[in-house]
């Protein structure tokens, strides 16, 4: 026997079936926006990560030397991976770009409820559009997905910030500060100490009082006071965009779950405006289900045009974490229209009438093991066959099948050469 590798998992039918069923409703919402779908490779360079966020990434990824000697790493997430895309093609590709994938992605980190070093995420972005609107149509997706789960706005909610009034605020203390560690100390303030919280920010630069000053502005969350205390264009600019982009999504309908929280600062160093984590609200689940967020210098960075970009990437383990903490996690069980049984020396006849229902769309299950009658109708039992249609060398001889209703019990014959006609999806009661 072998053992699962530690942060790995299976799923069996009964579990990829509610995966299936969350993966439609994500793709299905952004095919809706007239997102496109890609397919992006399981490598990439090692160096493409080390450049992107320095050496110490590599001790976080599945990295190795492949046998041509090249240094590469399963990807840990598809953000650089489909900037490099866009770079490749930019001058070809239609602006704005919209696409989405689910995939698997990989990270060597010590696992954790809703987090696996195996993971799977469904990612969605927008390239060349700096608009608001853009910003609100990524939230939308994500949120007409959630509901469309059955989720509501009592189960959780999109905490919006925007990374300059983060950066904005720190400039206006008379302090050197280091912006990115200051930012990446704010993303950790609900998981730390609070006296650790402010070691974090005086290590950045600011004084204690300075960093009470910062967290209380934060915390209030009054976009007319950051305007006030900062006095600056930059600040000014990015609560007008932020206000701007919760406007654009009260049009499309998804405001009521979207709170302004700047103590929201996702903890990535490429966001570079509107950023935002979606929570469970009522707090059973103490961490981040998801979060997206304006990235507008990546695409210039990994050597393209100057190309604005914004994007979300639910991920389906903690969103299953969600969807069971609501009660609303799908069954999504495999259930098959017909059992085609047969007896006797009926395979050809069997496999007609399969195929026959098959080409009208029907989930059609079929005898592959020689097994008996009563063993096949168990076997039709636990798939939870609708219908079984029983092809068997006496009926064949009258020229018939028998139709069986397996809920009810109920049966009856039809005629072999009308089966199933003109009718996609025949029952018992059309040939009675």
């Amino acid at each position: 026997m072998y053992d699962r590798l530690k942060g790995f998992r299976d799923f069996y039918p009964e579990d990829m079936g509610p995966r299936r069923v969350a993966m439609d409703a994500l793709e299905d919402a952004a095919q809706r926006y007239g997102f496109r779908e890609v397919g992006t490779p399981a490598l990439e360079s090692t160096q493409m990560y080390v450049d992107k966020s320095g050496e110490g990434i590599v001790d976080e990824l599945y990295s190795f030397t492949d046998q041509g000697g090249r240094d590469v790493a399963l990807t840990p997430e598809l953000t650089p991976t489909v900037a490099r895309m866009v770079v490749a093609k930019q001058q070809a590709l239609s602006k704005p770009i919209k696409w989405y994938s689910t995939r698997p992605f990989w990270r060597y980190e010590e696992p954790q409820q809703g987090r696996f070093r195996e993971f799977y995420q469904t990612n969605v972005d927008i390239f060349g559009s700096s608009d608001p609107r853009a910003d609100a149509e990524v939230l939308a997706v994500a949120a007409d997905g959630l509901t469309e789960l059955g989720l509501t706005s009592d189960d959780f909610e999109f905490r919006v910030s925007h990374r300059d009034i983060l950066g904005g605020l720190l400039e206006a203390f008379d302090a050197d500060v280091d912006t990115e560690e200051a930012i990446r100390t704010v993303d950790k303030r609900e998981k730390i100490e609070r006296a650790e919280y402010l070691d974090g920010l005086a290590a950045a630069g600011l004084t204690y009082d300075q960093a009470e000053r910062f967290d209380d502005l934060l915390a209030g969350d009054d976009l007319d006071a950051l305007t006030e205390f900062a006095g600056t264009e930059r600040v000014d600019d990015a609560v007008t965009n932020l206000r701007n982009v919760l406007e654009a999504a009260e049009h499309l309908g998804v405001r009521e779950f979207c709170d302004v929280s700047l103590t929201t600062a996702r903890g990535l160093d490429y966001y570079t405006g509107v950023v935002f984590e979606c929570f469970d609200s009522t707090g059973e689940i103490g961490r981040s289900v998801f979060g997206g967020g304006r990235y507008d210098d990546l695409i210039e960075s990994f050597g393209g045009q100057p190309t604005p970009a914004v994007g979300v990437a639910p991920g389906h383990a903690p969103l299953n974490l969600l969807l069971e903490r609501a009660g609303v996690l799908p069954e999504g069980e495999f259930a098959a229209d017909y059992y085609v049984l047969q007896v006797g020396d009926t395979e050809a006849e069997a496999a007609a009438v399969a195929q026959a229902l098959r080409e009208r769309g029907n989930v059609v299950d079929t005898d592959v093991t020689g097994r008996s009658f009563g063993a096949q109708m168990n076997y039709a039992d636990s798939v939870g066959a609708d219908t079984v249609v029983i092809v068997g060398e006496q009926d064949l001889a009258d020229g018939n099948v028998t139709v069986k209703d397996m809920a009810s019990g109920d049966q009856t014959t039809a005629p072999f050469a009308e089966f199933p006609g003109d009718i996609d999806s025949p029952t018992v009661d059309d040939f009675e």
